[in-house]
């Protein structure tokens, strides 16, 4: 997994409340075992007509969301199963982070544990992103704040935990095992 301090970059606004993972990837491209590619099956329902063409008038086929890398989103986004497929599509299109009033847990843990910040923030910074998109936002993970276009910040929560693996640049595993010396330490101890 790649350090996160920061994150600077335009947003993409998608205002939809309710998103379930079966809208951020559909169940038929769960078949994959790897998060290559997953980018292009993102929003495939909405990005695409039945024939595969893309929608020109959905947000992510618009030119001005090229190169984004935070969506902000409505409230309640990632809801219903757990697949783990949904934040790995989003960071394999490009996406480093996802801002909403809300965003549910399963989602959220399964985009910490793979490199995607999950940020909540108060409703009145949420509306003034919505109301601005393709603005230019910075997302302090070192400091849980989210720098918003009119130089205002709103602060979000984060698991310490998953807030260091994100800082490190590793995940859940790497961790237990930069921690190999102290575990046979203590396990040479207890014998």
């Amino acid at each position: 997994m790649d350090k996160i301090d920061s994150i600077t970059s335009k947003t993409v606004v998608l205002p939809v409340e309710n998103v379930d993972t079966d809208q951020i990837i559909p169940a038929r491209f769960l078949k994959a075992t790897s998060k290559v590619g997953l980018g292009s099956k993102l929003f495939a329902d909405w990005r695409f007509d039945a024939e595969g063409k893309a929608k020109p008038d959905f947000v992510l086929n618009r030119p001005e969301a090229s190169g984004a890398q935070i969506l902000v989103a409505g409230d309640n986004f990632g809801c219903g199963s757990s697949r783990e497929h949904a934040p790995w599509s989003l960071t394999d299109y490009g996406f480093r982070a996802v801002i909403s009033t809300s965003i549910a847990d399963i989602f959220r843990n399964n985009s910490l544990k793979n490199g995607l910040v999950p940020v909540v923030i108060d409703a009145a910074s949420h509306a003034k992103l919505l109301a601005a998109p393709g603005a230019i936002v910075t997302i302090s993970v070192a400091d849980r704040t989210v720098t918003l276009p009119d130089g205002g910040k709103a602060s979000f929560p984060i698991d310490p935990f998953a807030r260091y693996c994100l800082l490190n640049g590793v995940d859940e595993l790497e961790f237990l095992l930069s921690q190999d010396k102290e575990i046979a330490a203590f396990e040479k101890q207890r014998a």
